[in-house]
């Protein structure tokens, strides 16, 4: 299969002049390895090669030999010794990129093992947002947007049809090449083994597949909706008996770990009204494919249930909006106060620049959504917070436009970075 190349391999080849090593992360599968593999002059897969783990045992140095850049594939298999061997050869040599580490888990903090900070830089991946895989024609910029330039009027190739199949599909890089049918058994199959073994590989002592199902069931009930571990307690119930809050803590904290879980944090600005401000974080599953396989709800059935489709739709964008944000050195929150004003999606450059955004999977929505953006930019206080750069309405209609208002209407088949 042809490489294509991801908003990610330009966050790799900018890291690799800078840092003596960067760590590559992202969920299983998503395509972390294909694209170290374009900027490593040689590799070692830790997980696959029994020669490689075994010179670990005699001296780390042995794997960490090779021209540079090099590639350590699935560096947790053995994190704290190639952890640390890597900050110290870094050190040593003393020149930026020396080492490709790539992970899709998160290892347990260890006292042993070094920060790294000052040699270690960090790229996160996700499964392929609309740009990346093609169905976007990215015309309208997240980047322009935020500079505050107005887009030109346009119009997506994207039907509700088709993102309702895209939602289905996701953006794993293998399921390109599949049918629709072999893609949601792909993606129903990877639910299964985040239960059945992936779980169990981070903790064996209290990992059940039959739990691990249900919570992975209730979180896609609960995608793009805010993380209330009471509800999530009451739906993983099953015949077995309640899980405990603790229980199932444990088992969000392992999910983050494998980078499938991804919460969406709340947004704090200084406002100009008394309403306070909530700070749960929203769910989402790392790719929409997930939750509809969870839900075993293919593209008829979406279409046939427009709530669901709509929440699973804003998973989706808030997926390629993560993505398109890592390229502006920015981060993706929601917003909500005690007014019971939400905003779907904020995204906020480091330089504190910052836009607010709608997610509506239908044009007839939108008036709505525009006029809840405005009340959200006259309840900042943009002494102190700013004044937002864009107000924007992500919708799965097909046309691109500037309302009267100032409000954009992107659709999510023109978005890019």
């Amino acid at each position: 299969m042809e490489y294509i190349e991801r908003i990610a391999d330009r966050l790799v080849a900018d890291r690799l002049r800078s840092a003596g090593a960067v760590l590559i992360e992202g969920p299983r599968a998503c395509g972390k390895t294909s694209t170290a593999r374009q900027h490593a002059a040689s590799a070692v897969y830790l997980q696959n090669d029994d020669a490689a783990r075994s010179a670990l045992d005699v001296d780390p140095r042995l794997v960490l030999a090779g021209a540079t850049p090099r590639l350590l594939d699935e560096w947790q298999v053995d994190a704290t010794r190639l952890w640390n061997g890597v900050r110290a050869t870094v050190d040593d040599r003393g020149k930026p990129g020396q080492f490709i580490l790539t992970g899709s888990a998160v290892p347990d903090d260890d006292a042993r093992r070094h920060t790294g900070a000052g040699r270690f830089a960090r790229v996160e991946m996700r499964p392929m947002a609309l740009a990346e895989s093609g169905e976007s024609s990215g015309a309208m910029s997240l980047r322009a947007l935020l500079d505050g330039d107005p887009p030109d009027p346009g119009r997506s190739d994207l039907t509700i049809p088709d993102l309702a199949r895209l939602v289905v599909r996701g953006g794993w890089p293998l399921h390109l090449r599949m049918d629709d049918t072999a893609a949601a058994q792909a993606s129903s199959d990877y639910l299964a083994s985040i239960a059945d073994a992936d779980l169990g590989r981070l903790d064996t002592s209290r990992r059940d597949p039959a739990r691990a199902g249900r919570l992975l069931h209730a979180l896609a009930r609960n995608t793009a909706m805010e993380l209330v571990v009471d509800r999530l307690t009451r739906e993983v119930d099953g015949p077995d008996g309640a899980m405990a809050r603790t229980t199932v803590y444990d088992y969000l904290v392992d999910l983050r770990r494998l980078m499938v879980l991804q919460e969406q944090p709340a947004w704090a600005p200084r406002l100009r009204s008394r309403a306070r401000l909530r700070t749960r974080p929203r769910v989402h599953l790392v790719d929409p494919s997930l939750a509809s396989a969870a839900l075993q709800a293919d593209a008829d059935h979406l279409l046939a249930d427009l709530t669901t489709f709509g929440l699973l739709f804003e998973s989706l964008v808030v997926r390629d909006l993560r993505t398109y944000a890592d390229a502006l050195d920015a981060r993706v929150f929601h917003y909500r106060d005690s007014d019971n004003l939400e905003i779907d999606v904020v995204v906020q450059r480091r330089d504190g620049v910052f836009g607010a955004f709608e997610v509506k999977l239908g044009a007839g929505q939108v008036d709505a959504a525009a006029a809840a953006l405005l009340r959200f930019a006259a309840k900042l206080d943009a002494d102190h917070s700013g004044a937002p750069a864009v107000l924007g309405v992500i919708t799965g209609s097909e046309y691109g436009y500037v309302r009267p208002d100032g409000v954009v209407v992107v659709p999510l088949g023109m978005l890019g970075a």
